[in-house]
């Protein structure tokens, strides 16, 4: 996956959870970031789930995004509900745990 989000279609989209695309992409970016691929809420299959620090913020937060072609899209990020905060804070990607 590419370094930078493209949130030219979902960046106002975000703001309904109180995000903003510089938010997200400070998850997005964080060293500690946890990788669920695909994300197991995805109906394609195609998106990832990625659930990160976000510095300005003080919280974790999770980004979904759809690699395409070489372009990293933004679909949708909110602030991390306690699921995700544990897998962070315990690594997981197994969805079952």
């Amino acid at each position: 996956m590419g370094e930078d989000i493209d949130w030219r279609h979902r960046g106002d989209y975000i703001a309904k959870h109180g995000l903003t695309p510089d938010i997200a992409d400070q998850a997005f970016n964080d060293p500690n970031r946890l990788v669920i691929d695909p994300d197991p809420a995805s109906v394609s299959g195609r998106t990832v789930r990625i659930i990160g620090w976000a510095t300005s913020a003080q919280m974790l937060v999770t980004v979904i995004v759809l690699p395409d072609e070489g372009i990293v899209w933004g679909v949708n990020a909110w602030p991390s509900n306690s699921t995700d905060q544990r897998r962070y804070r315990e690594g997981h990607t197994d969805v079952d745990q």
